[in-house]
């Protein structure tokens, strides 16, 4: 423990060792997570991957990996026929961009008036698949009116992303439309690919439905896409490592996929490939989580809502006279405290589990949940600071100076050492499956290790002090060091 204190750089925290053999170390690995749909808003539907994509990409980083961000969006297909047709007709200079009117929430609108249009009119329906082969043709209209969709759609992802603290590649379906022939020409010459119904598939051992990597009409789909990433990903990026991160539901797609992969020649034993599948966001009813309409609920709205609450309750604290806040501090702190309440009420559990939303679960201040944890850091902070102006004892002097010595003599400190130093085996642990809420358990209880420990070791004033100091900031440290994994941050002062 003190060899870890006295191993800060600068005015850096010190560093936990990791785990000494790290398979991770130095190889390529793509990590697919996010996705949202152009010309639709973002939902709580993902929610789970892009919090549970941020975090898997920090724990690979943290070991030395060269992580690959990819947001696989859906920017192309049939869908984007039937909103070019009606938005030639609704907004006829919108392939211009002078749309500045036009919000995502409009698209959406849009794309649900455009639907209906599609399943009623068999002229509009015709239109719209002749418009997929001039946008895959490269028709200069089409591919304008597609251009100000992505546009529009961008902005809006990069409000959640923000709010979020997600960094991501954008590299959507559409990058691969070029690269799918040559992927199944080479399938063919490899004998994988037979004809069913005029479709290009490949039939695969355990399964009773195909890849279909040709439709009958030529176009391409999901399978076809997802073949020329995994291709792609290996081959030209170098991954060694591919993890998707969807809901459960396309667990069977993804290891048809992999299974291809592996009989085309391109994965061998020194690939691993990986979905990650999650489970359903729910309501207080036990269906998927919607507003009282019925309608999804925009993530943006979700976040919002969940730093508002958190802002009404630290205002309430300042008018108690229970915060160290000041009111001008209010709003980034209770940001940071909304956002991370709801990735740590998501990330805390197995990623395969439904979980039932709960603002007031979240936000509570007692219990396995961000804001208890962040409480808990922050009494940390506040013990050292006291140590400084109250007692002399300057714990950042003695780390900055390499001459932390933390004495253990009481079974608390003993105990809560013990649980820090668990830090590289539950970094090991998690390599493997890559679940976020090992992080999760292993922080909280490293929180009731630092209770019990502040609780029954007097640390300001006691002749122990300085010792204690120091092992309430390597507790802080660690915790940090948890927070910016699960892509929390954390508050020094509340």
């Amino acid at each position: 423990i003190n060899t870890f204190m006295n191993s800060a750089e600068g005015k850096n925290d010190p560093k936990m060792p990791l785990p000494l053999d790290i398979r991770e170390k130095g190889q390529t690995v793509v990590v697919d997570f996010s996705s949202p749909n152009i010309a639709k808003d973002m939902h709580v539907g993902h929610l789970r991957s892009t919090i549970i994509g941020e975090s898997v990409c920090r724990i690979l980083e943290l070991v030395g990996a060269d992580v690959k961000r990819v947001n696989h969006v859906g920017d192309w297909g049939t869908q984007f026929g039937m909103l070019i047709t009606y938005l030639k007709e609704s907004h006829p200079n919108f392939a211009s961009g002078d749309n500045c009117d036009v919000a995502i929430s409009d698209l959406t609108q849009i794309y649900k008036n455009a639907k209906a249009r599609f399943d009623e009119d068999t002229e509009f329906k015709k239109t719209s698949q002749l418009n997929v082969v001039k946008l895959q043709a490269g028709d200069e209209e089409c591919r304008a009116i597609w251009n100000v969709l992505c546009d529009i759609s961008r902005k809006e992802f990069e409000k959640v992303y923000k709010r979020l603290d997600i960094s991501l590649d954008e590299c959507g379906e559409s990058f691969y439309n070029d690269k799918i022939p040559q992927v199944i020409k080479e399938l063919e010459e490899k004998g994988m690919i037979e004809t069913s119904n005029g479709a290009k598939c490949v039939f695969l051992p355990n399964y009773k439905i195909p890849l279909m990597l040709q439709k009958s009409d030529g176009g391409y789909g999901y399978d076809s896409t997802d073949m020329a990433a995994l291709k792609y990903r290996t081959e030209v990026l170098g991954a060694t490592r591919v993890v998707c991160i969807t809901d459960f539901s396309q667990g069977d797609h993804f290891h048809m996929i992999f299974d291809a992969g592996r009989m085309a020649g391109w994965i061998d034993e020194k690939h691993k490939l990986e979905h990650i599948g999650f489970g359903t966001v729910m309501g207080d009813d036990g269906k998927r989580f919607k507003t009282r309409s019925g309608d999804t609920v925009r993530l943006v709205d979700l976040l919002d809502e969940a730093v508002s609450r958190m802002k009404t309750s630290l205002y309430e604290r300042i008018k108690d006279k229970k915060a160290a806040l000041s009111e001008e501090e209010v709003p980034e702190v209770s940001a940071t405290m909304g956002y991370g309440a709801v990735k740590y009420f998501d990330l805390r559990r197995n990623p395969t589990t439904n979980y039932q939303f709960s603002y007031d679960q979240m936000l509570d201040t007692k219990g396995n949940t961000a804001i208890y944890l962040l409480y808990a850091h922050a009494r940390l902070e506040s013990i050292c600071s006291k140590g400084r102006t109250d007692y002399s004892v300057d714990v950042d002097d003695l780390i900055s100076n390499k001459s932390a010595k933390i004495v253990i003599d009481d079974k608390y400190e003993r105990i809560l050492v013990l649980h820090l130093q668990m830090f590289a085996d539950v970094i090991d642990d998690v390599l493997k499956d890559l679940y976020p809420y090992r992080i999760c358990d292993f922080l909280y209880a490293l929180s009731n290790a630092v209770s019990d420990f502040i609780t029954q070791c007097k640390v300001l004033g006691s002749k122990e002090m300085e010792s204690r100091l120091l092992l309430c900031r390597a507790s802080a440290v660690v915790m940090r060091q948890c927070f910016t994994l699960l892509g929390i941050g954390h508050v020094k002062r509340i």
